[in-house]
């Protein structure tokens, strides 16, 4: 028996539900089939030697609908990609499998992230579909020790083959640009190897220099030949059809002297020094995106390689790998922290600013967190071990940052169409224009020189570099403050807010309410009022109702036994004490019970007008007193409302609250729109209001009632100390819970959208322009022909401009910090 879930697409209704069970039971082997049309999801039972997923999906799509299996999500490494073109076609040929729903590429990171049915195609097929078009997949997961060495042994490689190459292209270029520029001026080379004088030992001696560089430079020959053939060239392919061109009309050029034939011309330094040059700009290009995943280099860096682990009566060190939940781990002063944990003995401060960009260091005691690779300062703790590996905050914070840095940004979009033709389309326009010359009485050498100039000049790597190496820095430069960016998309889509909407408690304020009053009427004293209200929240987990709980526990009451206890949600809560009914909470649910409440509306009032949140208790249908409490104002809010209205965004807040007190909050800091007494379950759809004006909205909140909010918003901003829900549904997660890095993440997306768009500026500029000279439009009107040779020179600056220009991001610091 095997059980699967079916993503069903096409259903309206419950007819459609009731119609898509029909159509699947009816098949032989089928034992259950539930469909859930909130979820629209299929779950069925089956017997899997009497039918198939495909047979189920066969069925259900016969009846009109369409059946999907849940989509597999996996990273791929790619090996041998050299250019946007690349790129483009592993994405084309994993696209066109059949079951694969998503492909992209970042050439930056050099990953694909493919999303598929595995009932329709497996990693084996993807992977092959890779190799088929001339690139390696490889579905191991490197850690970052790995990765570095491996680029490492790039970069060394790459400047092993420049070096090689340069000792026999310089002295190659020495001896072709004699003849040709210095002779007028009396610099000779030696008569054995003039061309004046010995024209045959010249030509072998350029041969015999040229060999040894174009031996270095094979990879681009064998990649660059394999992907044309396959009819999916990349820029290996441009620069070995030019390399190769001025190569072999080179031999034949020293045939012809041999043969006797006067008027022959050698091409062999341009061969020799495109490829030089080119090999020199892969290298740099290399070590600058080695230094665009630093961010990521650091993080794990951070993570001890030992731990100290209490052992029955023994202190032992061991592996981090070896540390398993459960375990007491000791940590002295100045140590780091290995990995996450709860601190059952000691008394220290923590420094965690190299998660969440806080310089102060935060007091730790029994009972609180402590975050692994975070370091202890000043006192000796053990504490019991709750996460390791992958689980650990900061493994989450490099899973994040990573999947950030690896995914697209929708400005990348015209690059990436661009890059799917653009090598075919140099190659035609190579083609073309040298041609043009030819017919319009040109001579061969001439044609060649454009046709090698147009292949070699053009950069498809550019364009294909442009976003995600801005992407890499940004997220990475990011999450150096403490301010975790998830997508491409997020970080293009902060600089558009106009409206940011603020949770109230936990966001804008401390998220520690306290009581501050207690009124109690008739014959019912303060401290029994207090004991009651505590008694009821004690089973509630709402931030107010534990500032009641701790207030009785903090005046050491016993608490009364409670029954049928009951959650009115937005409202308030009700139970049994005693056999008697008590309400606590807002006036909805005094006014939900017909309870009067007018004698204490004026104290009420006064309370709400200080910023305190007031509640009602009332026992069997009497208002029997009043409970205020108050949560404190960050003190970063003020601030960092007052920066984002100098940023021309519009500030609300939103909570359920009493209208009163959130206008007193909100006169305090400054907000512009106050949304108060909403439900929870409201949230989202007053978010969904303010955007149905146009405008991009920001949520920013902590809990588990922001969630839909945090996902309806264009861009939802979770605060670090709130939920696990929070932060998933979130598009950013603020670490360090202060709302100036809200400033941070709108600057850091400017800031980046902007290297962004001067990345694809020159990227696009340099082929405008740099394409039509190669082809002669400057000799049409008398100007100079451009030299292959230059041309080269030109390409391989065009990536390293565009990755140098990225790192300037590097030196992004907020406003706030300067």
């Amino acid at each position: 028996m095997d059980t699967k879930t079916l993503r069903i697409e096409g259903m309206t209704c419950a007819a459609c539900a009731r119609a898509v069970e029909r159509a699947t039971k009816k098949l032989e082997g089928v034992e259950e089939a539930n469909v859930n049309l909130a979820t629209e999801k299929l779950t069925v039972s089956f017997q899997d030697d009497k039918v198939s997923v495909p047979n189920i999906q066969e069925a259900i799509e016969k009846a009109g609908y369409k059946a999907l299996t849940e989509a597999t999500n996996k990273t791929l490494a790619i090996g041998g990609m050299t250019c946007a073109a690349c790129a483009k076609t592993v994405e084309r040929v994993t696209s066109k499998l059949e079951g694969v729903t998503s492909s992209s590429v970042n050439l930056a990171t050099e990953k694909l992230s493919i999303s598929f049915e595995a009932s329709k195609v497996s990693i084996n097929d993807i992977k092959q579909a890779i190799e088929k078009a001339g690139y390696k997949a490889s579905e191991e997961v490197e850690s970052v020790d790995t990765d570095k060495e491996r680029k490492e042994k790039v970069i060394k490689n790459l400047w092993k083959r420049f070096i090689i190459s340069a000792v026999f292209a310089v002295p190659l270029l020495i001896i072709a640009m004699v003849p040709m520029i210095f002779n007028s001026i009396g610099v000779m080379l030696p008569s054995a190897i003039d061309p004046m004088n010995n024209e045959k030992i010249y030509g072998v001696l350029e041969l015999i220099l040229v060999l040894p560089v174009m031996f270095q430079g094979r990879k681009f020959f064998q990649v660059g030949f394999k992907t044309l053939i396959k009819r999916s060239p990349n820029m290996d392919s441009l620069v070995a059809i030019g390399s190769s061109a001025a190569f072999v009309y080179s031999l034949f050029g020293l045939y012809q002297i041999f043969t006797g034939i006067n008027g022959a011309q050698l091409y062999f330094e341009s061969a020799g020094i495109i490829l030089t040059l080119i090999t020199l700009g892969k290298y740099m290009e290399a070590v600058s995106k080695g230094k665009t995943s630093e961010a990521i280099k650091k993080l794990v860096g951070l993570t001890p390689k030992t731990a100290l682990v209490v052992k029955g009566e023994k202190e032992e060190e061991v592996a981090i790998e070896e540390v398993k939940p459960g375990d007491v781990v000791i940590v002295k002063p100045g140590s780091k922290i290995p990995v996450d944990g709860i601190v059952i003995e000691g008394n220290t401060s923590i420094d965690e600013s190299m998660l969440t960009g806080e310089s102060i260091p935060v007091s730790k005691g029994p009972g609180d967190e402590v975050i692994g690779a975070s370091i202890n300062k000043n006192g000796s703790i053990k504490y019991k071990v709750t996460k390791v590996g992958k689980d650990t905050v900061l493994s989450q914070i490099v899973k994040l940052v990573e999947d950030a840095q690896g995914s697209k940004a929708p400005i990348a979009k015209l690059a990436d169409i661009v890059s799917g033709y653009f090598v075919p389309v140099v190659i035609t326009l190579a083609i073309i224009s040298s041609l043009a010359w030819y017919l319009s009485g040109e001579n061969l050498t001439f044609t060649l020189t454009i046709f090698i100039s147009v292949l070699v000049i053009a950069c498809p790597c550019a364009l294909g570099l442009a976003t995600p190496t801005a992407i890499m820095v940004g997220t990475g430069k990011g999450a150096e403050y403490g301010v975790l960016i998830k997508n491409g998309t997020a970080l293009e889509n902060t600089h558009k807010i106009k409206t940011i909407v603020f949770d109230k408690t936990g966001t804008i304020t401390e998220g520690k309410p306290k009581v501050t009053d207690i009124k109690a009427i008739d014959e019912v004293s303060e401290e029994e009022l207090l004991k009651i209200a505590a008694s009821v929240e004690k089973a509630s987990e709402h931030p107010l109702g534990e500032a009641i709980v701790k207030e009785a526990e903090f005046k050491g009451m016993e608490f009364l036994k409670v029954s049928d206890f009951k959650s009115v949600t937005g409202h308030g809560i009700e139970a049994l004490i005693d056999s008697k009914r008590v309400l606590l909470g807002n006036k909805k649910l005094m006014d939900n019970n017909n309870i009067e409440v007018k004698s204490v509306l004026d104290y009420v009032d006064d309370l709400a007008k200080q910023g305190k949140t007031p509640m009602y208790i009332a026992i069997d249908k009497q208002v029997k007193g009043i409970i205020a409490v108050a949560d404190s104002v960050k003190e970063s809010s003020a601030k960092a409302i007052k920066k984002l209205h100098d940023m021309g965004i519009e500030v609300a807040m939103i909570t359920g609250d009493n209208k009163r007190s959130a206008d007193a909050i909100a006169k305090k800091v400054g907000i512009d729109r106050v949304l108060a007494e909403v439900l929870p379950e409201d949230k989202a759809s007053e978010v969904k209001k303010l955007q149905a004006g146009g405008k991009k909205v920001a949520m920013v909140g902590d809990g588990i009632n922001d969630a839909p909010a945090l996902a309806q918003a264009d861009i939802g901003m979770a605060i670090g100390k709130g939920t696990d829900i929070a932060m998933e549904s979130a598009d950013i997660v603020l670490m360090k819970s202060d709302l100036m890095d809200v400033i941070t993440a709108i600057e850091l997306s400017k800031k980046t959208i902007k290297n962004i768009k001067e990345n694809l500026f020159w990227a696009f500029g340099y082929n405008v322009i740099g394409i039509p000279v190669a082809m002669g439009i400057l000799y049409i009107f008398g100007g100079p022909l451009l030299n292959p040779m230059i041309a080269a020179a030109a390409m391989s600056l065009s990536s390293v401009s565009v990755l140098t220009n990225a790192l300037r991001l590097k030196r992004f610091k907020p406003e706030y910090m300067l």
